[in-house]
C-alpha cells in the first residue's frame, strides 16, 4: 500500500497539470498510474492502459514514471511514444484499452506539464480526478503482473485522418509552433494534393519559435506572414499537443473557433438535420445563428473538452466545437477533438463545396464582439469570486436573462457577456458581443463594474 499527497492546485477540473519541480514531480506521476489502474480496474474496465507524451523536455521523465505506477498496478500498457492527444485518443479506440493517458503540458509554459486521461471510452475529469486524489492518498496497492510494450500507432493513425482527405489546387501552411504534431502534420502534408509549406515541425520542448497557443493571435503573426507571402488560400496553426487548431485566411483573418465549427456545420448538419450542434458558452450569437441556418440543432455547454465530449455522446451530438479552437467531430469520425483532423475537414469541405474559408468569412455579417479577454486571478480564489459574481447579477438582473452553467452569461436589450473561470489558469475569462460598437462599450463597463464589485480590476480600456 503507497499513500501519496499531491499538492491540491494541480487536481484540475479538467486534467492534472502544474509546475514541473514545483507542484508536479516524477512521484506524482507515479502515483497517478498506480491510482489510476486501480479505479480502472475497479470499473470493470480491465487492465490495458495505452500512454503517450508530448514533446516537453519534463515528458519523458513523467511518462516514465507514470508507466512505473501503472505497471507496478498491474496494467498492460502500450507504450506509443511521442506524438499528439488526439494520437493517443485514437490508439485507445484502435488498441481497444479500458484507459489511455497523455503527458502534456498542452499550451500552457514549458516549465508545465501535466496528464490528459480517458477511461471506458469518457474523459477522466472532475469527480474522477477527486476520486484519484483521495485513492492516492488513502494509498493504492501495487500488484504483479504488469507490462509495458512499445507500440508504433503513428502509421495508422495518419492512414485514418488522410483516407478522404482533399485539398487539389489549395496552397496551405501549416505552423506546428515545435509542439508534438510536428511529425504526423509533415506526413499528412506530403500525402495530400495541392502546395503545402510546413513551418516548426521539429519538436523541441523549449518552443523557440513562438509559444504553441492558436488562440492567442500573437502566436499566429508567423503563419499570417507565411500565408500573405505564399499568397495562400490558408493557414493552419496546432497547440503543443495537436488538439486545439487556429486558422488564419487568405486575407489574415483569424477564424474563431465557434465560426470554424459553423463552416463546418455546412456539410456536417446536411447528413445530420435537426441534430444538436453544440459550441461553448463563450461563443457567438453569429454562430448559433449560421448552424441553425445549416439545419442544426445549436446548443450551448459548458467550455471544456471533457464536458464536451460527454455531452456529444449523451445528445448524439455529430459535431461540437469551442472558442479556444478544440473542435469535436463524430460525423464519419470518433468525436474527439483533434485539430489535424478537423483541418482536414476544412480542406477537404473547400475542394468540395468550392467555398473558400476566406469567402465564408466575407459572407459573414460584421462582428462586434470582444475576444477572449483573460483577468488574472488566483487558482485558490477564482471559484469564490464567481460565486460572488454570480450573487451580485442575479441580485440585479432578471434570472431569465442569465445563464449559470459554466460561468454567468448575462443577455440584455444589447448583446451579451459572459465571466468563467479559467479551469487551466489563474484566470477568469471574459466575452462580450453587441449589435454595434456603441453598444459594445457599454456591455463591457457594465462588466467591468461587475468585476470591481468582486474585489477585482476592471477590463483595461
Amino acid at each position: 500500500m503507497t499513500s501519496h499527497n499531491f499538492d491540491p492546485t494541480i487536481l484540475r477540473a479538467y486534467d492534472i497539470r502544474g509546475i514541473v519541480g514545483e507542484t508536479l514531480t516524477a512521484a506524482d506521476a507515479f502515483a497517478i498510474g498506480l491510482s489510476f489502474i486501480a479505479i480502472q480496474r475497479n470499473r470493470g474496465f480491465g487492465n490495458r492502459v495505452a500512454v503517450g507524451r508530448d514533446g516537453r523536455l519534463s515528458s519523458p521523465e513523467l511518462s516514465e514514471a507514470l508507466i512505473d505506477g501503472l505497471v507496478s498496478g498491474g496494467a498492460e500498457v502500450s507504450n506509443i511514444g511521442c506524438g499528439p492527444t488526439p494520437m493517443l485518443y485514437y490508439a485507445a479506440h484502435e488498441l481497444e484499452t479500458g484507459g489511455a493517458i497523455q503527458v502534456t503540458g498542452s499550451h500552457n509554459p514549458p516549465t508545465h506539464n501535466g496528464f490528459k486521461m480517458v477511461m471506458g471510452g469518457l474523459s477522466f475529469f472532475g469527480d474522477d480526478i477527486t476520486e484519484l486524489g483521495t485513492l492516492s492518498q488513502q494509498g493504492a496497492q501495487q500488484t504483479s503482473g504488469g507490462t509495458v510494450a512499445d507500440v508504433d500507432i503513428q502509421p495508422a493513425y495518419i492512414a485514418r485522418i488522410s483516407s478522404k482527405a482533399k485539398a487539389d489546387g489549395l496552397t496551405v501552411i501549416w505552423d506546428c509552433g515545435n509542439g508534438a504534431s510536428g511529425p504526423v502534420t509533415e506526413a499528412v502534408a506530403a500525402g495530400l494534393a495541392g502546395t503545402h509549406k510546413v513551418l516548426f515541425s521539429d519538436i523541441d520542448g523549449t518552443f523557440p519559435n513562438h509559444h504553441p497557443n492558436p488562440v492567442d493571435p500573437e502566436t499566429l503573426d508567423l503563419l499570417r506572414t507565411e500565408v500573405a507571402n505564399l499568397n495562400a488560400d490558408l493557414g493552419i496553426g496546432f497547440d503543443g499537443d495537436g488538439d486545439r487548431i487556429g486558422v488564419i485566411d487568405a486575407k489574415g483573418r483569424q477564424v474563431p473557433g465557434d465560426l470554424l465549427t459553423a463552416y463546418l456545420a455546412q456539410d456536417v448538419a446536411s447528413r445530420h438535420r435537426g441534430k444538436p450542434i453544440l459550441l461553448d458558452v463563450k461563443s457567438s450569437d453569429t454562430a448559433i445563428k449560421l448552424i441553425s441556418d445549416s439545419g442544426g440543432d445549436a446548443g450551448i455547454w459548458k467550455t471544456g473538452h471533457s464536458h464536451m465530449k460527454k455531452r456529444m455522446k449523451d445528445v448524439s451530438a455529430p459535431l461540437a466545437g469551442e472558442m479556444s479552437g478544440h473542435i469535436f467531430i463524430a460525423d464519419d469520425y470518433l468525436g474527439f477533438d483533434d485539430a489535424i483532423y478537423a483541418a482536414i475537414r476544412v480542406l477537404t469541405q473547400m475542394v468540395e463545396t468550392g467555398q473558400s474559408i476566406t469567402d465564408y468569412m466575407d459572407g459573414l455579417p460584421v462582428q462586434h464582439a470582444t475576444p477572449e479577454l483573460r483577468i488574472e486571478c488566483e487558482d485558490t480564489v477564482k471559484f469564490d469570486v464567481m460565486t460572488r459574481i454570480r450573487d451580485h447579477v442575479l441580485a440585479s438582473h432578471d434570472a431569465a436573462n442569465v445563464t449559470d452553467i459554466d460561468g454567468i452569461r448575462l443577455r440584455t436589450d444589447h448583446g451579451w457577456w459572459l465571466v468563467r473561470a479559467s479551469n487551466t489558469e489563474a484566470a477568469l475569462v471574459a466575452r462580450a458581443e453587441a449589435g454595434n460598437e456603441e453598444d459594445l462599450n457599454d456591455l463591457k463597463r457594465d462588466l467591468s463594474a461587475v468585476l470591481q464589485a468582486a474585489g477585482l480590476d476592471g477590463l483595461a480600456e
